[in-house]
């Protein structure tokens, strides 16, 4: 059980880390908001929910084809593949330097939604065509190689909060650090996590591919 919470943790964190609108709008929220320190925590929140239904609407609608074979084999491949690809484009966009983190966003360069933090979390995350596709690829594989169903509601429930608790591991102390002064991060240092964030997706995708192939399931 620790095994599951520990990937899902990893997992979640190192696509937190990764510039995107949720980021953007934490950052955001966090210099307008009279409490901006919170931000990050409802944020994750508004965040949480949605990546709770998504979930239990996988799990139903997906639990008959994770008796087929042919399907596991597909999504195993499709959903590691997927993270290695993720993965290669963190690090190339790294040294491109595309990975910079803008702290000084206002009115004129913040598009979209900019109300409350709870409903933004959920707007900023369903608006994203990233995430639903992550979920439905290299999350749906996760969720298959942990063994996560109905079935096992401890797995299920520790799955859903390492997932959580590796967004509230990043967002809420970007909340606090821009909220009480903190212009930007230290580049070298925001460098090299996400070069590690990205082998690491490399490495977990290319072991999920591996798992799938080499250790099919047995029903």
């Amino acid at each position: 059980m620790i095994e599951i919470l520990t990937i899902s943790f990893l997992v979640a964190l190192t696509g937190a880390l990764s510039p995107g609108p949720v980021l953007t709008f934490t950052i955001y929220k966090s210099l307008k908001g009279k409490m901006g320190y919170l931000a990050g925590f409802l944020i994750t929140l508004g965040h949480a929910l949605l990546e709770f239904t998504l979930i239990i609407i996988l799990l139903l609608g997906a639990s008959l084809l994770f008796q087929n074979l042919i399907f596991l084999l597909i999504l195993g491949i499709i959903g590691g593949s997927c993270l290695i690809t993720f993965g290669s484009l963190t690090i190339r966009n790294v040294y491109r330097k595309h990975y910079m983190v803008n702290f000084n966003l206002d009115n004129q360069n913040m598009k979209g939604f900019k109300g409350n933090s709870f409903i933004g979390g959920i707007f900023y995350s369903i608006t994203n065509p990233y995430w639903e596709f992550w979920w439905a690829t290299a999350g749906l594989t996760i969720m298959v190689d942990l063994n996560i169903s109905f079935q096992q509601p401890v797995g299920l429930l520790l799955f859903f909060i390492g997932h959580e608790l590796g967004d509230l591991a990043w967002y809420v102390p970007i909340s606090c650090f821009v909220y009480f002064g903190g212009k930007s991060l230290n580049p070298k240092i925001y460098k090299y996590v996400l070069i590690s964030c990205g082998t690491f997706m490399i490495i977990f995708g290319a072991y999920l591919t591996l798992n799938i192939l080499i250790f099919p399931p047995t029903f």
